[in-house]
């Protein structure tokens, strides 16, 4: 009928093992200058055994802010579909969207194709990556069907079609369905949007 008292010593995982500690007692017998006794004996085992743990949250956390710093500095960011909504109403650059999904292998093979074209006409051009997956409301609105697709958008010229609600503010120059290498996507862009000749073969 003893009882035990279980100790979890947390130690330096290259140095000794967890250390779990089991002390018989019995309740009658075993003062509480005892107790104490036999948790301070716990100490020597390690210096930490009764530090305070830090919770996984902050490691995910900390994980979640350094992807997201590399996310900003990327030249072809991801955004999410409000962020998209507010890019189609404020123009101040051409638009071209990578809307894509994760499982999608040509999208994979697509996205450094697609950052090394943002980099090319970086401040000419913006570039940006939609996860269809996450903004699927957007993606609907587009019309995207197959993946991964590029969108080439520019601001509408006719003002005042837009002014009356008779028009968009974004223009759709043109859809491609399919991976493309930077090359072409950087052909297409001058012709759409700067009077670029017309590529002739894209791969």
């Amino acid at each position: 009928n003893h009882h035990h008292i279980h100790f979890l010593a947390t130690v330096d995982p290259t140095t000794l093992p967890l250390i779990r500690l089991c002390i018989p007692f019995h309740p009658a017998t075993m003062s509480p200058q005892s107790l104490l006794l036999a948790i301070l004996a716990i100490a020597p085992y390690s210096a930490s055994a009764f530090a305070p743990v830090t919770p996984y949250t902050s490691k995910t956390s900390t994980t979640t802010t350094q992807l997201q710093m590399a996310e900003e500095i990327k030249a072809a960011p991801m955004v999410t579909g409000e962020q998209l909504e507010t890019m189609l109403q404020e123009w101040d650059t051409p638009l071209v969207v990578d809307a894509y999904a994760t499982w999608c292998g040509p999208c994979l093979l697509m996205s450094p194709e697609f950052e090394a074209a943002a980099k090319d006409l970086e401040g000419k051009v913006r570039f940006v990556k939609l996860d269809t997956d996450l903004e699927p409301q957007m993606a609907g609105r587009l019309g995207i069907m197959g993946l991964p697709t590029l969108l080439f958008l520019d601001k509408n010229d006719d003002m005042e079609a837009v002014e009356q609600g008779k028009a968009p503010m974004a223009v759709l120059k043109e859809r491609i369905e399919g991976a493309l290498r930077k090359d072409s996507i950087v052909d297409l862009a001058n012709y759409h949007f700067f009077g670029g000749p017309m590529p002739t073969q894209l791969s």
